[in-house]
């Protein structure tokens, strides 16, 4: 569906299926492009956002009921919720440094789910974040969609 792709993360879709997003992580860019829920079929890619240097880079996403993208930023110790636009809408601070994706989830997916990997810490990024590995249950005070099901 597309060539040039570096490492592959973040897929997700917006409520209405209209929009799908994914991630280039090692280019730090989430796209979005136009979605065909019948054919499958994905055009208009365009910058949906750019992580600046410095700032880890986009992992795993979900879209909740507002149709706000949420997004894990590895090496960046938090998640990003973008609006439908491309904007930042808040930042919420994790206790690790590589937070690597997030799901909805709970009673009426009240509950945002975050996962974090501890690979290749040094023993002092270690000290510094004991928690790193772990999975975190964050009220982001939103609901949450059920992900999408492959029906192939």
């Amino acid at each position: 569906m597309m060539g040039d792709i570096t490492v592959s993360n973040g897929l997700a879709w917006s409520p209405d299926n209209r929009t799908m997003y994914f991630a280039d992580s090692w280019l730090r860019a989430i796209y979005s492009f136009d979605f065909d829920l019948d054919s499958g079929t994905i055009h208009n890619r365009r910058i949906f956002a750019q992580l600046p240097e410095g700032s880890g880079v986009p992992d795993g996403a979900t879209v909740d009921a507002e149709g706000f993208l949420w997004s894990a930023n590895f090496g960046g110790s938090c998640l990003t919720r973008y609006s439908p636009d491309g904007r930042i809408d808040r930042k919420i601070q994790m206790p690790v440094q590589r937070p690597t994706s997030c799901v909805f989830g709970g009673d009426n997916y009240s509950m945002l789910y975050v996962t974090s990997a501890s690979l290749d810490l040094t023993d002092q990024q270690r000290l510094e974040a004991p928690l790193a590995g772990g999975v975190f249950a964050v009220d982001a005070g939103v609901r949450g969609l059920p992900e999408p099901q492959f029906a192939g």
